[in-house]
Order: C-alpha cells, then sequence, then structure tokens
C-alpha cells in the first residue's frame, strides 16, 4: 500500500494540504498570462503547488503546453540558450523536421541550427555554430512567444533555480534581454507565453528580484505559505488512521512547530514513525523517529557548519540566541565579532551560503528548520 506520508516527489490532489486557495489565486494569475516568480527554501512546497496548480487548469480545459527545464547545471549563456530553445520547441514539436522547421522559421538570421548528428549523438534539439550575440539571444528568448502564436496556444516557461544565471559569464544581460523581450510581448486577450521563474536559493533570488529590481512590475513574487499546523495535524492523523495507527493530535502539533510546518519534513519523520510502529504511537516513539530524521540529516548540517569561519559561527551563534542588534557594541563585544564593519561581511557570508536570510525588518532567521534544531541542540548544545 502506498504511504500517506510522501516526502520523495511532489505532491496533488488529496495529498495536496493547506494551500488550495492559493493554486486558485496562481492559476488564475498564470491563466491571464502574469509572470511569476517563486522563491523558497529547498523542499518548501514549490514544485507542489505549480503542479496542483497545472492539474486543475487541465482539469477546466484550459489549453496550453508546458515546457519545464532545471537550470541547475547551467554555467555559460550559451547552456542556457541552448536548453531554453530545447525546451521551447518541445512543447510543440516531438521529431526532427518539426524541430528543423521551428529553427529555421523562427531563429532566422541567428547562430542556431538544427544539427542532426548533435540531435542523434546526444538529443540536443538546438545547436550553436557561434558565440551568441545580441540578435541571438534576443530572438531565443522569443522563441516561446512566437511558438505560442503559430500553435495558438500558451506555452508556460517554468525555470527552475532561476538564480543559476548569475554563476554564468553575464547573467545580467540575460536578465536585461529577456525584460525588454517580457515587456514588449504583453498579453492581450490570448497570451502566448509566460514564464515561472523558480528558484530554492532564498536570498540569491531576493537579489535579483529585490535588491537589483530586475523584471520589475514585470514578474509577479508569489510567496509559499506555509500550512496551518492543525490542517497539517489533521493529514498526518488521518495518515496513520488510515494504517491503523493512532497519535496524538497535540504531539504532533509539537512537531508541526519544531519543523516551522515545513510539509517535507513533517511526511519524512512522519514516514520513519510510521514503519517503527503498529499501534498507539507514544511520545518515545516520536522522538526515536526524529533522532532517526536527523541522523539523515546530520552529515549536511555538519558539512555546513565546518564551511564557516569562527566570526561567522560567532554570528550565527547570536542569531541563534535571538539577538538582532548585531552591530550594537555589546553584541560585538559578547560575542567576539570584532567590528560593526565585519559584521555587514559576516551577514552577508551567511546570506550568501543561504544559512540566514532576513526580512525587511532586518529581522534574521535561519532557513532550515531542522538544521536551527541541531544547530541549537547538537552544536551550541543549547538546553531546549
Amino acid at each position: 500500500m502506498d504511504s500517506p506520508f510522501i516526502y520523495d516527489r511532489y505532491v496533488t490532489g488529496k495529498n495536496f494540504i493547506g494551500k488550495k486557495e492559493d493554486a486558485t489565486i496562481l492559476g488564475n494569475l498564470i491563466t491571464h498570462g502574469e509572470n511569476i516568480t517563486i522563491y523558497a527554501p529547498p523542499k518548501s512546497g514549490k514544485h507542489s503547488l505549480i503542479q496542483q496548480v497545472l492539474f486543475n487548469l487541465r482539469i477546466n480545459g484550459t489549453r496550453f503546453s508546458v515546457g519545464q527545464t532545471d537550470l541547475i547545471p547551467i554555467r555559460t549563456v550559451s547552456d542556457f540558450l541552448v536548453t531554453y530553445g530545447s525546451t521551447a520547441i518541445r512543447t510543440v514539436a516531438s521529431t526532427p523536421d518539426e524541430y528543423s522547421r521551428i529553427i529555421a522559421n523562427h531563429l532566422e538570421g541567428t547562430h542556431f541550427i538544427f544539427d542532426h548528428i548533435a540531435f542523434s549523438d546526444h538529443g540536443q534539439v538546438v545547436s550553436l555554430n557561434w558565440d551568441p550575440d545580441d540578435n541571438d539571444l534576443e530572438k531565443m528568448l522569443l522563441l516561446p512567444f512566437r511558438i505560442g502564436k503559430e500553435s495558438r496556444q500558451h506555452i508556460i516557461m517554468i525555470l527552475d533555480e532561476f538564480q543559476n544565471l548569475d554563476k554564468t559569464e553575464d547573467g545580467e544581460r540575460v536578465w536585461k534581454a529577456m525584460e525588454k523581450v517580457i515587456r514588449e510581448n504583453r498579453p492581450t486577450d490570448t497570451p502566448a507565453c509566460s514564464f515561472i521563474l523558480v528558484g530554492s536559493q532564498v536570498n540569491a533570488m531576493k537579489s535579483i528580484f529585490k535588491d537589483r529590481r530586475f523584471f520589475y512590475r514585470l514578474v509577479e513574487h508569489f510567496p509559499i505559505r506555509e500550512p496551518e499546523s492543525k490542517v497539517i495535524a489533521e493529514h498526518i492523523v488521518k495518515g496513520f488512521l488510515s494504517g491503523g495507527k493512532v497519535v496524538d493530535r497535540e504531539l504532533i502539533l509539537g512537531v508541526s512547530s519544531l519543523l516551522r510546518n515545513n510539509m517535507w519534513y513533517i511526511n519524512h519523520f512522519s514516514s520513519i514513525c510510521d514503519y517503527l510502529t503498529r499501534g498507539y504511537i507514544t511520545e518515545p516513539m516520536l522522538l526515536e523517529s526524529l533522532g532517526i530524521l536527523l541522523s539523515i540529516h546530520e552529515p549536511r548540517f555538519k558539512a555546513t557548519m565546518d564551511d564557516l569561519t569562527t566570526f561567522q559561527v560567532s554570528l550565527l551563534r547570536a542569531i541563534v540566541d535571538g539577538k538582532k542588534k548585531f552591530s550594537s557594541a555589546d553584541i560585538i563585544k559578547e560575542y567576539g565579532l570584532n567590528s560593526s564593519a565585519n559584521v555587514r561581511r559576516l551577514k552577508d557570508a551567511l546570506m550568501k551560503k543561504e544559512i540566514v536570510t532576513f526580512d525587511d525588518d532586518d529581522v534574521p532567521s535561519i532557513i532550515d528548520p531542522l538544521f536551527e534544531y541541531w544547530v541549537r541542540k547538537y552544536y551550541f548544545k543549547i538546553v531546549i
């Protein structure tokens, strides 16, 4: 029997809980051709939300095609353009002749070609025969709009780990060209193409969309909200009941609070409990399951701490202790932070390593809830 606690893939339908209203709102935005950015920590439910939205749109009879690609391996602008173009073309085509026709018709006057050998050997739909210039860049970014108009359907381009374009030699050049293409192709009655720009590095995505203000008023930020604790508890309790097991709702609420309502961690934790028990789930069983969950992730947490300097560890300790005014003389002295200028450098370092993020009021929070618990209890050995 399938486990009611899914953590190894995105979820939809009955397993998609606590965000049904968000799915409706996001679906309306996409239907009207709005461009969306979604950024939240890894395993926060970004792709479950997107897939539930696409599922809802299909059920409602909306006509669209999806092109989805992961930018994690992208390190050059050329790699991005080839990947982007291949993804766009595959939304409406499936044969070499169709690929060749689309490239000839819509990428005319560029350095993009359909290379039969590259396709035969590597399945590569788009190839470059020269370094891409500005004309190549703009025409490639325009490609899904032209394909959408020709096919008379809405092309939804989902670009995962969008912040990785900053690791190329000229990501800002790509974003400026993309801004121009989006601005000049705003939807009228029927959208030809819209983007969902997804990122799991919160601070890197904030840098793009908030600090450097790329895509200002062109892309709508859609926040990932936590499910309510009571909704999570009901889901977990029902999951255990389906297997003939009973758990105290208050204990599950405690777990949800500890893991800050992160459904990936909660489902993983509950799955461990499910395998350990046959009847009534007691508090010691929950603690044993938490220990197993920690043991799985501890190597990653240790590697994170090993990568920090002594000063960075000191600032992290101040954050764990609930401090906020890190540049004040007493905090600098208490935690050995050296100077206010050093504090700024330390904050930037922890943000670049995606350990900590700061809100608009400069209040810090540790991004990963299980890491926060581990670093508090096992690294700093603070009594909880």
